[in-house]
């Protein structure tokens, strides 16, 4: 019994130990560029926070994660319109004594057509028996007016980049680095978002109007213009506002569109956490 007893001991000793895992799931939804199909695209982007794993040793001084990932949306009636599963493997680790450990995130873009959905996500850690979450998030799709609108708004950990490539973490020309879980954790000084305007009216100066506001009381606003809309295409609606002075808390951020005669053409709202305590990477890492 002693040699199974000596390498019983080793594997713990090379094993760190986490919680259950967590799994957060961001979703937007875009309109499909198809005139002709009453549906949107959606894009689901989940993340899978590096605390929340067992690292288990590779080689020396090499450390590493594991996270199996299954990603669901149902129909109303329950059949699935959407299935995928993943590994996601954050990065390698030399100390899995490091207080700090990388997310690890995975995106996807499907089209789907108009109705009502839940996304269901299921994170398992590979090398944990036993330790499971799951998450479900509601999703109602349906063809708006053919008037200005926006899309869901995307909180971004960084500036949007004006980028060619054509992926998933890219879209209207730009390259979009998420903010899992709207979290803006300290060492952020402000916040970046991405949306897109459709139906725009041509020929007229538009503005755009941002707001942050907590429940209590605390806010933060600025508005500027916007280049010209684009003609019978999605109009990227990219910027940042300065968090300031803003203590920790939720938060709604607000961005309302205006025409030359101030009048609201489209709204869009979305929210937010800051966290002057928690420390944060500047975003996940894809897999």
């Amino acid at each position: 019994m002693r040699p199974l007893l000596i390498l019983f001991f080793a594997l713990l000793a090379c094993t760190a130990r986490a919680a259950s895992p967590q799994l957060l799931l961001d979703v937007a939804r875009f309109h499909n560029e198809d005139m002709a199909v009453k549906g949107a695209i959606v894009e689901i982007y989940a993340t899978v926070p590096g605390q929340s794993l067992t690292y288990m040793r590779r080689a020396p001084k090499a450390f590493q994660a594991a996270a199996v990932v299954t990603l669901e949306v149902l129909k109303a009636d329950g059949k699935p319109a959407y299935q995928e599963t993943i590994t996601l493997k954050p990065p390698v680790l030399s100390d899995t004594s490091i207080a700090l450990k990388n997310p690890v995130s995975f995106q996807k873009r499907i089209a789907l057509p108009d109705g009502q959905y839940t996304l269901r996500g299921k994170v398992r850690d590979q090398y944990r028996a036993g330790q499971e979450t799951t998450v479900e998030v509601p999703l109602v799709l349906e063809a708006g007016a053919k008037k200005a609108s926006l899309s869901d708004i995307v909180l971004l950990s960084r500036p949007a980049a004006k980028s060619p490539a054509q992926n998933s973490f890219a879209r209207g020309g730009y390259n979009l680095v998420r903010t899992p879980g709207g979290l803006y954790a300290r060492g952020t000084s402000q916040i970046f978002f991405y949306t897109e305007l459709y139906q725009a009216p041509q020929g007229q100066p538009l503005s755009v109007r941002y707001k942050l506001a907590s429940e209590e009381g605390a806010a933060a606003e600025a508005e500027v213009q916007l280049d010209q809309a684009a003609a019978g295409r999605p109009t990227p609606v990219v910027g940042e506002l300065p968090l300031g002075p803003l203590p920790s808390g939720k938060y709604t951020f607000t961005m309302e569109v205006r025409d030359s005669k101030k009048q609201l053409i489209a709204t869009q709202t979305t929210h937010l956490q800051r966290d002057m305590e928690e420390y944060a990477p500047s975003g996940a890492s894809s897999n």
